[in-house]
């Protein structure tokens, strides 16, 4: 039977594992903390979590009086204009911590019913191949036992940290990073988001909407800067309408705690001043001291591990997967590579990763999904296409709901029509991109997307609206 060690947990460990299961290899899966990684314990299902609490709030601050609804705080039967709602961020916290934990309980449980055998502990690659052409691992369990694992593949799927200013390092109490937020049991009052990019604009739009005053510190230009350009205008501008303190080209060089506040000093000598301060300004690959360069697995100067499209390293019967590749730091990608590195490795059939297809979405409200080719891409003439954007202000169902801010863009070639990408801007943008990412993924034309039915009246409507404005 051959035999499979994945050394990390994560989407793409564990993925990885029940694909291999399935396909009947014997699976050991080596994890630290938990199945389901930094993605299901400290990353994206918290955050994600968090958010729906702030998206509650949110959705009622910005509509409510539009939509005709009143507040009567003090019982005389009279709306009032003070906001009279709040949360206890100590029980939303709790509520987090506790849906993590058993999202990480159920995919440990699915993973075991598998036939997939689960140590704890912390696992390193030893150096060079057996005679035979097998690998081995070395793991230092959890309870500090020692053992040695015999593998014919390898997967590494370890994820990745935050990233740390020396002079700015996380006391887990007023300077804090991502993986420590849940450990809050009041809101900040005041909140500075060193990091404009994609963890830095959820959060700062997170406790925005939760009640806090939040300076949000931006080294570029403008708020996500690896985005599309026309959305992460409309975030910039729907966070300053709200009274978000957004503060572009001002690099955060330092921060330090001064009695019960944080000090945040920028690059060009000013400071700002918070009770708490945020660190969100990227991810270290978790690929030290594991033994992978004396493997023979080569690394970037980031550290992260170079991989092929089918998740290969540059040593024979290892491979990898996830944030510690550094090629897409989304989940949904994590998975994919584990898998397709099983399908490779396992002789089953199996198509080269392509990112053209993968959706992502930034969960801020609004939303930002997008899909395939950008504004960039054409921008720069890596590709010939046209581009329609639609403000969701003509779209009636956006109009019933009070819905203002966001846009559906679609991007297609001239001549045959296919299209090639797209954003949405939009409240539950990252369910409204699937239409799209399909017709991407399938190569389909804005005239089948224009005579697809879609419900009136309805969000999704404006994506057909713009197949039709791009068909010819």
């Amino acid at each position: 039977m051959t035999r499979i060690v994945i050394i990390g947990g994560g989407p793409g460990g564990y993925e990885a594992a029940l694909v291999a299961a399935q396909l009947g290899a014997e699976v050991t899966v080596v994890d630290r903390d938990g199945l389901g990684g930094a993605s299901v314990l400290t990353d994206c299902v918290p955050s994600k979590t968090l958010i729906a609490t702030a998206e509650v709030m949110t959705g009622f601050d910005s509509s409510h009086e539009e939509l005709g609804i009143e507040i009567d705080h003090d019982g005389d039967g009279v709306g009032d204009e003070v906001r009279g709602i709040g949360v206890d961020l100590g029980v939303v916290n709790r509520r987090v911590k506790r849906l993590a934990l058993a999202q990480s309980h159920d995919i440990t449980s699915s993973v075991k019913r598998a036939g997939v055998t689960v140590l704890r502990g912390r696992g390193r690659l030893l150096p060079g191949q057996d005679q035979d052409g097998t690998r081995r691992v070395a793991v230092a369990e959890a309870g500090g036992g020692q053992r040695e694992l015999v593998a014919d593949a390898v997967l590494v799927a370890t994820g990745g940290h935050p990233r740390e200013i020396p002079d700015a390092r996380p006391d887990g109490e007023r300077i804090l990073t991502w993986t420590q937020v849940y450990d809050l049991a009041e809101l900040p009052a005041e909140l500075v988001v060193v990091g404009s990019g994609v963890t830095g604009a959820e959060f700062a739009g997170a406790y925005q909407a939760l009640g806090s005053r939040v300076t949000l510190v931006s080294s570029r230009e403008r708020v996500l800067p690896g985005e599309d350009p026309d959305a992460a205008a409309v975030l910039e501008d729907v966070f300053r309408r709200r009274g978000m303190n957004v503060l572009a080209r001002s690099r955060a060089a330092a921060a330090k705690r001064v009695g019960d506040r944080v000090e945040i000093t920028l690059s060009d000598g000013r400071t700002v001043s918070g009770t708490h301060c945020l660190m969100a300004v990227g991810a270290v690959p978790n690929t030290a001291d594991m033994g992978l360069a004396e493997a023979g697995v080569k690394l970037s100067e980031s550290g992260h591990i170079r991989v092929d499209k089918v998740s290969r390293t540059s040593a024979p019967g290892v491979y990898a997967a996830g944030d510690c590749t550094g090629v897409f730091a989304l989940a949904s990608v994590a998975a994919m590579q584990g898998r397709i590195a099983m399908y490779h490795f396992l002789g089953d059939a199996v198509a080269p990763l392509d990112l053209k297809t993968v959706s992502g979405n930034i969960f801020t409200d609004p939303e930002i999904a997008t899909v395939g080719y950008t504004q960039q891409d054409v921008d720069e003439g890596r590709i010939d296409a046209r581009s329609v954007k639609l403000p969701l202000l003509r779209n009636p169902r956006a109009k019933m709901q009070g819905v203002r801010d966001g846009f559906v863009k679609l991007f297609a070639r001239p001549g045959t029509g296919i299209v090639v990408g797209g954003v949405v801007v939009s409240p539950r943008a990252s369910e409204l991109i699937h239409p799209i990412a399909i017709a991407v993924d399938n190569s389909l034309t804005v005239e089948q997307i224009a005579k697809t039915f879609t419900v009136y009246p309805s969000l999704s409507g404006s994506i057909a609206e713009a197949a039709r404005q791009l068909h010819t």
